[in-house]
């Protein structure tokens, strides 16, 4: 399965993680449903929008994808010189930074994943916007005017997302200029992307100075664990590679001890990597949370 959908052994790890997260979403929602509390289908609607955004993002959505292959995440060179990241802004803005002789060899390395970060959250909001257009289209041919109604409350709910995301890749953008231009400051809370969107998230929700000490404390505990899924992310690759080599050996027995080693390292990193993006989402919607409790005050 892994070789036939070209997927590296750490994209499917993340595969199986963002799974695991939308069959316990949809547990839940059925739960919901069961007690009557998503009549107008909003929360439905959401997950197969969720589940759609999935089969995107990993190429399995019977879409001929335009976008390179799996490739190795770590190798330094580059498929062509100046051309990272698929996208003029972002390769301008890197090379720029990678020239400018502000950044040691391992703050150029925190800014990349930054900018990679940046990419798959793009990457992300073109496949959410695939699937509004998709739904508009379906919209168009409502069969009756109950239904429409009800499609015309989902779309809201789909156009509401996409202003947001726009405004986080917006902000996300400027940050990354920003970077760029005065390098990282002495006083960076946190280096891990997802960990710098949450606090910038945070800062931006009207919490009070004891709100956000607490919630700055629970995010340095989620970027230990961050740090950790993509430590074992790369022993994973490496196990990966390992293994390939030794199968081209062709010794059984070390095949077998290496191909174990690898399915438990493969388990441990899927394992962590829905603890990681669980956690994720828990902090983002406690964030929202508290955001609007302020804002109704």
């Amino acid at each position: 399965m892994l070789r036939e959908m070209q997927l590296s052994p750490v994209r499917h790890a993340e595969l199986h993680s963002d799974l695991k997260i939308q069959e316990k979403d949809e547990l839940q929602w059925k739960k919901v449903k069961v007690e009557g509390l998503d009549e107008n289908g909003e929360k439905e609607a959401q997950l197969r929008r969720n589940f759609n955004v999935i089969l995107a993002k990993y190429g399995m959505d019977g879409k001929r994808d335009t976008r390179p292959l799996e490739s190795n995440q770590l190798k330094d060179h580059d498929t062509k010189e100046g051309d990272v990241f698929e996208d003029p802004r972002l390769d301008k803005l890197w090379n720029k930074a990678k020239s400018s002789g502000k950044f040691s060899n391992e703050e150029l390395s925190s800014l990349k994943r930054e900018f990679q970060h940046h990419k798959d959250k793009t990457h992300e909001y073109n496949i959410l916007m695939d699937t509004v257009s998709r739904t508009e289209e379906i919209h168009k041919n409502a069969i009756s005017p109950l239904e429409g109604d009800r499609k015309e409350h989902v779309l809201h709910q789909k156009h509401t997302d996409l202003k947001q995301k726009m405004r986080d890749l917006s902000q996300g953008f400027e940050r990354l200029r920003k970077l760029s231009h005065e390098g990282f400051t002495e006083d960076s809370e946190f280096r891990e992307p997802r960990v710098i969107e949450l606090w910038e998230a945070a800062k931006r929700a009207n919490l009070s100075d004891d709100e956000l000490d607490s919630l700055k404390e629970e995010l340095r505990h989620f970027e230990t664990k961050v740090e950790k899924h993509s430590h074992y992310q790369e022993q994973l690759q490496l196990s990966h590679q390992k293994l390939r080599h030794v199968e081209s050996l062709g010794d059984k027995e070390h095949i077998k001890r290496n191909q174990e080693k690898y399915d438990t390292l493969a388990e441990k990193t899927r394992e962590m990597g829905y603890k990681m993006k669980k956690h994720m989402l828990d902090l983002s919607n406690k964030i929202s949370r508290e955001g609007l409790k302020h804002n109704e005050l």
